[in-house]
């Protein structure tokens, strides 16, 4: 089993902190995991994006051909990669940024991660742990136990309560999402 995970949106929502977290979450349960990034020549506002390729045998390729699941948290990033995905991936819209597709080669689950964050929080900062909490519950590749030890691992403490509250809402949104647009089976 190989799965490759592409994290994609604007420079500044923390996509790449996100991808290393689910890295190390996967690490965690024993997976060789892969994990790469890059980004536009600005640091806030141009395009990102960070790749997390997860097996449970040798990684022969380091970058990601063609994702199984899409984060996509930004118009920009979802019109760039939404083409570099298998046939029936799942992609995950962050719907306060991107408009939802008519697709129906992929599972498109959609959610306003960020403004949900912004209205329970008081700011989108924790935007990326709230898309974790998300992925754990439509993607569960990577249990929601192990995101939340590898997010409190990383996220300086002072944080942490924080972090804790927007991974909630994230699964939150998980729930609701299943709940609406109806769920699928997962073999990993």
């Amino acid at each position: 089993m190989t799965k490759e995970l592409r994290f994609a949106g604007t420079g500044g929502q923390g996509l790449i902190l996100a991808a290393i977290i689910y890295a190390e979450a996967a690490l965690s349960k024993g997976y060789r995991v892969l994990q790469s990034q890059s980004y536009g020549p600005e640091s806030r506002g141009g395009a990102s994006k960070a790749d997390c390729i997860v097996s449970d045998s040798e990684i022969d390729y380091p970058k990601v051909y063609l994702a199984d699941f899409l984060l996509a948290m930004s118009q920009k990033a979802y019109d760039k990669y939404k083409d570099d995905v298998k046939r029936n991936s799942v992609i995950l819209l962050d719907s306060t940024y991107v408009e939802i597709p008519k697709r129906k080669e992929n599972i498109i689950y959609f959610a306003p991660i960020s403004k949900t964050v912004r209205d329970k929080i008081g700011k989108e900062l924790a935007s990326n742990i709230a898309a974790l909490g998300t992925i754990s519950v439509v993607y569960p590749l990577i249990e929601e136990d192990l995101l939340l030890k590898a997010i409190l691992d990383r996220v300086p403490k002072a944080t942490i309560e924080l972090n804790r509250s927007a991974f909630d809402i994230g699964k939150q949104l998980g729930k609701e999402i299943l709940e609406a647009q109806g769920s699928i089976e997962f073999v990993f």
